[in-house]
């Protein structure tokens, strides 16, 4: 099976509901030119509403319907809400500690775990070609499950936004939005 994941296009926040930036907006517009080459069997988006607008002019392009999985939610790294506390430095520590958990937070390990429910679904229902669309740590975890030197060096590099094909027979992970 080969998935395309897709990192949501530039937003204006983190919660739920933040719409994209007029910039993603037109970031969506390109992706949508960009992966009409593509043949799905289906489109997955983070329930997230930057991640859905991100693909929504891709599946009106080609008449896809767009389907929604909490597995591909924003990972919650912790409820933590001091001001002086340095997200950035403790998420890369997750990096190198997989069961590292924060209050209120998603170990690396149970992120992975809950992408890796959906990837074994989807391989179950006999897909071939699947397009995901998520969030650029969540996204990162996945690429690190079949690439483990990808790391957050590497997350830190992601743009908004990021499309990676990931062959899960092979191990093969390319990016493939050099822009």
């Amino acid at each position: 099976m080969k998935i395309i994941a897709v990192r949501h296009c530039k937003a204006t926040g983190q919660e739920v509901e933040a719409p994209l930036t007029e910039e993603g907006l037109q970031q969506s517009k390109e992706l949508a030119r960009f992966l009409k080459g593509y043949q799905f069997d289906c489109v997955i988006s983070s329930p997230f509403k930057r991640a859905v607008d991100t693909i929504k002019p891709y599946a009106e392009l080609t008449h896809t319907e767009i389907k929604t999985d909490e597995r591909l939610a924003e990972r919650i790294l912790s409820t933590q809400t001091d001001p002086d506390w340095d997200w950035r430095f403790h998420l890369k520590r997750t990096y190198n500690d997989e069961h590292l958990k924060f209050p209120g937070g998603e170990s690396t390990f149970e992120a992975k775990q809950r992408v890796q429910s959906l990837i074994q679904e989807l391989k179950d229902a006999g897909h071939n070609s699947v397009l995901l669309v998520t969030h650029g740590n969540l996204m990162s975890l996945l690429i690190n499950h079949y690439e483990p030197s990808f790391g957050f060096k590497e997350w830190e590099l992601l743009k908004n936004p990021d499309v990676f094909m990931i062959d899960i027979q092979n191990n093969d992970v390319t990016n493939l939005w050099v822009v």
